[in-house]
């Protein structure tokens, strides 16, 4: 038989640069003597000889070489075989399902197989890669089309697959610019040649499955860019990656983990996290605890679980906050600079053992958040930079595409494809790992075009404005999807200008964001805390400032990991004075800011009175814990949090003016502040701060209600490492008005102390 394909197509396939290798490769109708047959080919580089097995009549049919390079072309009669509308070969009888995901398809790829002899004599067989189904509907085409399917990672990049009884696995990537592309990997001894993809022109989609790649195998997309260079790249959409600096994808099969928190689950979908206590605990798994881990001393997700629910429990945290462990090539990164966006980072294990992690903490009543970076991306060549030769994820323009401050690029929110790509990043990670919630990095760098630029910098919005218009539609429908598909996960923006209405409803024109962090509160507490006690008296309002605006948003009060890095040094070696005064210092930074409105997070470290700011080689210095004074600051930060989870005063009414009242906060000459947490039907809480070493003998306090007030905390306490100046048990009112409240109590104020007391009765 005379082959009817010419030798430039012959040729542009054997060098790999065929647009559409499926044009000449699998099964295609032609003329035999007058009649319709099947020529079956296939590029078989190392066979020497080859044959079409016809599963119907157990025949094998002897392929003829055509090309040197490993071209062969054999023929089947077409029988009771049919090509359909779409060109796929089916054979007649029942219905076949074309695409179903994980489950058999029946259809025409069954009628034969592909027998293979080597130069050596060794014969395999194995299921030609062109004549099964895509594994995309008509719908998911739609869906993609429209840059709306949200659960993508179902279709695109390496899913394991079972085509008619044959397991492989699906090989599906987005690179509408490039001229070819080639699956590589374990499977095919990294020889793209073999594996050579066919595009969905109209989606700019290319896809392949392979029967000989299973779970755990390695891979990449070998794509040839317009330019004419051939480019290794990790697969965007990989569950799984080599431990860095290999940069490998891995075949990962995340259907393997029963998971045990559905109540857990059925909860969080019940209640309103913003009327809950939420004392977060912010981590990063490489540097928490050392110890015999799986390289260079790191512990595995599954330990990690088991010691961080341990120390949560004895701490009182309700959430654990990790730093980003979605994969990244550079530790010193600390996770923000993402390549393997569905990847949980190999350094502590599997993405099983990540499940099992959110799992167990689960079952051990403790919500897992992760910080996710949908801002900027880096330019290492294996990532998403330049994908397929153009600048497919970011902005081509570097006034739009790049970030000045930290060498990254940008994601064009414009793009469907690319916005698509975040969403359906955001939904995975609470769909497969059942993660409780997600902390936006560096919202403030995606809502302003002129972020860190000068003037010249920067391109305007279509209104002549610095809004970044695209940014605040893409953050918009993340949180809408979000909130929809799974009531009950939050949404938390690191956001740090006074940009109007982030955590308010969209219908109200905010952004949609459950919580932000009140970095404004930050900076301004920490400035004051760094006066000496003797100047605070000229800088009362820096603390008063913050409750002006405190119910504009919902707000967490962060002293996160930002807070004690690049030279910044750790918040204890920040407070002023001696070293006694330093401890008490701190112990009224954390009193003050655990009963201040607002849910909480600190980063770890500073619970033990950190020394030294953060290292993410060296991680907290446990041994601090040998001190009286360090671990007298341990067991501050775990009362704080109990008392917020046991009193309602001081977490139900965390974003409405309802629970908060100013009791004296113009006593600045004192540095005194003096307010009330409240909340319908639970005892009112009443706090008391003295932020000088002075000792305030009998001072006088307005309250609401004659009664026994009990003093439920006392940050002066020799527990913590005070000197035990206080009021226990408590106060009785004397009858008097003061504060213009109709009673009062006198109570001694410690030294750079916190007294919290709580109506009895």
């Amino acid at each position: 038989m005379q082959s009817h394909l010419s030798l430039a197509s012959i040729g542009s396939l054997i060098n790999g640069t065929h647009a559409n290798p499926a044009e000449l490769l699998g099964p295609h109708p032609v003329d035999y003597r007058g009649e319709t047959a099947v020529a079956v080919r296939s590029f078989l580089p190392n066979a020497s000889a080859a044959w079409v097995v016809d599963s119907r009549l157990g025949v094998r049919r002897p392929m003829r070489k055509i090309h040197p390079a490993g071209f062969f072309e054999g023929l089947l009669p077409m029988g009771d075989l049919r090509f359909d509308s779409a060109g796929r070969l089916t054979s007649v009888g029942p219905a076949s399902d074309p695409a179903n995901g994980r489950g058999d398809a029946t259809n025409g790829s069954s009628v034969y197989n592909i027998e293979i002899s080597d130069s050596l004599g060794k014969t395999t067989v194995m299921q030609d890669p062109y004549a099964a189904p895509s594994i995309l509907t008509d719908f998911d085409r739609y869906l993609i089309g429209e840059g709306r399917h949200l659960d993508l990672y179902e279709r695109l990049g390496a899913q394991p697959r079972v085509v008619d009884g044959n397991p492989g696995t699906n090989f599906a990537v987005w690179a509408p610019n490039a001229k070819a592309v080639q699956v590589v990997g374990d499977f095919n001894g990294w020889d793209g040649r073999r594996h050579a993809a066919r595009i969905h022109a109209s989606l700019g989609i290319w896809e392949l499955f392979v029967t000989d790649a299973k779970v755990g195998d390695k891979y990449k997309f070998r794509v040839l860019t317009q330019d004419g260079e051939w480019v290794d790249k990790c697969d965007p959409f990989a569950f799984a990656a080599e431990l860095p600096p290999l940069t490998a994808s891995i075949i990962t099969d995340l259907s393997t983990h029963t998971w045990s928190d559905s109540d857990w689950i059925a909860r969080r979908g019940a209640v309103n996290p913003q009327k809950l206590p939420m004392n977060v605990f912010e981590v990063h798994l490489g540097s928490w605890q050392k110890g015999p881990g799986r390289v260079h001393g790191w512990l595995s997700y599954r330990d990690l679980a088991h010691r961080l629910a341990d120390y949560c429990h004895r701490m009182n945290f309700t959430h654990i906050e990790l730093m980003p462990i979605s994969e990244h090539p550079f530790s010193g990164s600390w996770g923000y600079q993402t390549v393997g966006y569905f990847a949980p980072t190999s350094r502590h294990g599997s993405p099983a053992d990540f499940m099992y992690f959110v799992d167990y903490l689960h079952q051990q009543g403790i919500g897992v958040l992760v910080d996710w970076v949908p801002a900027h991306f880096p330019k290492d060549n294996h990532g998403l930079r330049r994908f397929d030769g153009s600048a497919l994820y970011e902005h081509d323009d570097p006034r739009k595409g790049e970030h000045p401050d930290w060498g990254t690029l940008i994601f064009n929110y414009g793009r469907n494809e690319v916005r698509n790509f975040l969403i359906a990043n955001a939904l995975f990670w609470i769909d497969k790992y059942h993660i409780d919630g997600l902390r936006v990095d560096a919202v403030a760098s995606m809502l302003y075009l002129d972020y860190s630029r000068e003037h010249d910098q920067w391109i305007p919005n279509q209104y002549g404005g610095r809004e970044n218009l695209e940014a605040m539609d893409f953050l918009r429908e993340f949180n809408t999807v979000v909130h929809e598909k799974y009531p009950g996960a939050v949404t938390i923006a690191e956001e740090s200008t006074a940009w109007p209405g982030v955590s308010k409803p969209i219908y109200d024109g905010g952004l949609g964001f459950t919580f932000k962090w009140n970095m404004g509160w930050m900076n301004d507490t920490l400035r004051y805390m760094r006066h000496e006690p003797i100047h605070r008296q000229f800088h009362h309002n820096e603390l008063t400032f913050s409750l002006i605006y405190a119910f504009t948003e919902n707000f967490v009060l962060p002293l996160s990991h930002d807070e004690v890095v690049h030279g910044k040094g750790a918040l204890l070696s920040q407070m002023p004075g001696d070293m006694w005064q330093k401890f008490a210092n701190l112990r009224l930074l954390y009193s003050y800011m655990w009963t201040h409105p607002g849910k909480k997070l600190l980063f770890m470290g500073g619970e033990l009175g950190m020394w030294n700011e953060w290292n993410h080689d060296d991680g907290p210095s446990w041994e601090l814990l040998d001190f009286d004074t360090h671990r007298g600051i341990q067991n501050l930060v775990s009362d704080l949090n109990k008392i917020v989870i046991e009193n309602p005063a001081l977490h139900a009414e965390d974003f409405s003016g309802e629970g908060f009242e100013w009791v004296d906060c113009m006593n600045s000459g004192d540095s005194i502040l003096v307010y009330m947490r409240k909340a319908p039907g639970a005892a009112p809480v009443l706090i008391c701060c003295n932020f000088t070493p002075v000792v305030r003998h009998g001072y006088r306090v307005g309250v609401p209600y004659a009664g026994f007030w009990k003093e439920i905390f006392n940050s002066d306490s020799a527990t913590y490492g005070g000197t035990n100046v206080g009021n226990y048990p408590g106060r009785q009112t004397s009858g008097y008005g003061h504060h213009g409240r109709p009673d009062s109590i006198q109570i001694d104020m410690p030294p750079l102390g916190v007294n919290i007391f709580r109506l009895e009765g």
